[in-house]
């Protein structure tokens, strides 16, 4: 358990699509505030960060707020969850999320498990730390575009069949032509690459997820590589078709014949919080609709 620390912040990071006048992000504040902590909106789809914040409330852009943040709390699905792990991993803040969205794999709370506000508020809570990846495009041996991803690098043809060509350390693993393929994190295994058909792996665990999306030869599969792997695709020449890479569902990066994507484990990791006994089985069947 981690101590309380009174002198830290406590950010609220509520998606108003979800939480249509953060309803449940001030009810959340008023625990989080009759516990003594300090309170900060931070608004993920808001420019400017002070134009809809509720009275009373104090307003920051969390790239000013995660200096002296404790803890950071989404309201949303697991889309809210991937923007604030892009701000949150180089500053180590864990991430508390509540279920207001779809599926919400990610997040560790449902509306109705409100009460438990008052662990977080009071410092009663664990930790568990995700691998991330980290992810490069080099076009004529330079480099033009990095980022790094807590679920998944998706490459795809943009509505065209694209060749591909997928190496593992310098050898191949596989070569086929389809829509593409994603590279995922044991986190991301239970969103683009399940769909696309790969395994669902523990997320605790490190691995690098392959997962060809709708490979145009019987014999193609998914692996899964040790995390240590560098994982290296580039597109082939056979046809010259568009593509694009997407990192955790983020804008299009437009990749051509020959550039060379390498993704391999991050030194970075998002540390999310931990509330409550509900093991990773458990979700998987709740939220692919096994248990009614």
């Amino acid at each position: 358990m981690l101590e309380m620390n009174d002198q830290k912040t406590i950010i609220l990071y509520p998606n108003e699509e979800h939480d249509a006048g953060f309803t449940m992000a001030q009810k959340v504040g008023e625990i989080l505030r009759q516990h003594g902590r300090h309170v900060v909106f931070c608004q993920p789809f808001c420019e400017n960060a002070t134009g809809t914040t509720p009275p009373g409330y104090e307003s920051e852009k969390i790239e000013n707020a995660l200096g002296q943040a404790e803890l950071i709390i989404t309201f949303g699905g697991d889309g809210t969850i991937l923007r604030a792990a892009r701000v949150a991993a180089d500053h180590g803040v864990p991430i508390l999320g509540i279920n207001m969205g779809g599926k919400g794999f990610l997040t560790e709370l449902e509306i109705d498990d409100i009460g438990l506000i008052e662990a977080a508020a009071t410092g009663r809570y664990k930790i568990r730390s995700l691998m991330m990846l980290d992810v490069e495009v080099l076009r004529d041996e330079k480099l033009i575009c990095n980022d790094f991803a807590l679920n998944d690098v998706v490459i795809k043809g943009d509505n065209k069949v694209i060749d591909l060509m997928i190496f593992g350390d310098g050898q191949m693993i596989s070569r086929f032509s389809g829509d593409g393929t994603v590279v995922a994190t044991p986190t991301g295994s239970t969103a683009y690459s399940m769909a696309a058909g790969g395994p669902i792996v523990e997320p605790t665990v490190h691995n690098i997820i392959i997962t060809p999306i709708c490979a145009h030869l019987l014999e193609t599969k998914p692996f899964v590589l040790d995390s240590d792997r560098r994982v290296s695709v580039e597109i082939g020449y056979k046809r010259r078709n568009p593509a694009y890479m997407s990192v955790d569902g983020g804008d299009r990066v437009i990749i051509q014949c020959g550039d060379i994507i390498n993704i391999r484990k991050s030194a970075r990791y998002t540390r999310f919080v931990r509330l409550t006994d509900r093991s990773f089985y458990q979700k998987v069947s709740e939220k692919l609709g096994e248990i009614p």
